[in-house]
């Protein structure tokens, strides 16, 4: 396995938090090549480390650890209770508004396997808030924040997609060729599972 090739952006005794690179996967997955992944990476240095969510490998970004399986739990609750606070930002195509929100309904896109679809019938509930950031007229392309309400599978990039603003680099959903998919987890803010004191992370994309 190759060394460690991550930030850790935060360390204690409850948790820590990493940069996943853009390509890597979060977790393993299925067959001897796809067992490379930042958790394996994380416990080559820090054995107790359980990740709590997950991140596309072609998003770059935060990823929680809990360390030991109590932490992983309670961190995990946090997510699921909806009191962790995260931010995204992204490149999409196109000029996008001042902010606004996106509220679809998303489900799986069967015949299309990983894909993710908009789902008037039969999706789940999924809102993602959206600001401005920068605008490049020459490239046509918009900077954005983006806070994804509900986690929904893929729920950024099928949302911007199917308004019309597919992210740069997302080859799945229409987005336009790059060496990356532009997205990148930049913010978190959740309370401590020790003392319910407010962390907030925040790390800034290399586009």
């Amino acid at each position: 396995m190759p060394a460690a090739d991550f930030e850790l952006v935060y360390c204690d005794a409850a948790l820590l938090v990493a940069n996943k690179p853009a390509g890597l996967l979060a977790v393993p997955g299925r067959g001897a090549d796809k067992q490379d992944c930042l958790s394996a990476r994380i416990q080559q240095t820090h054995p107790d480390a359980l990740i709590v969510h997950r991140l596309d490998m072609a998003t770059s970004g935060l990823l929680v650890f809990g360390r030991g399986a109590d932490m992983q739990r309670k961190l995990s609750r946090l997510f699921h209770d909806r009191k962790v606070e995260k931010r995204y930002v992204a490149v999409v195509a196109g000029q996008m508004d001042e902010a606004g929100k996106i509220e679809l309904p998303l489900g799986a896109d069967w015949p299309n396997r990983p894909q993710q679809k908009v789902d008037h019938a039969s999706g789940k509930h999924s809102l993602t808030r959206y600001r401005l950031l920068a605008h490049d007229a020459a490239a046509d392309t918009s900077r954005l924040e983006l806070e994804p309400v509900t986690g929904r599978t893929h729920q950024l990039r099928v949302h911007l997609a199917a308004i019309g603003h597919p992210i740069v680099g997302d080859a799945l959903y229409g987005g336009r060729a790059a060496a990356r998919l532009l997205l990148h987890a930049s913010a978190l803010s959740f309370p401590h599972p020790l003392d319910g004191s407010v962390l907030r992370l925040e790390n800034t994309p290399l586009f």
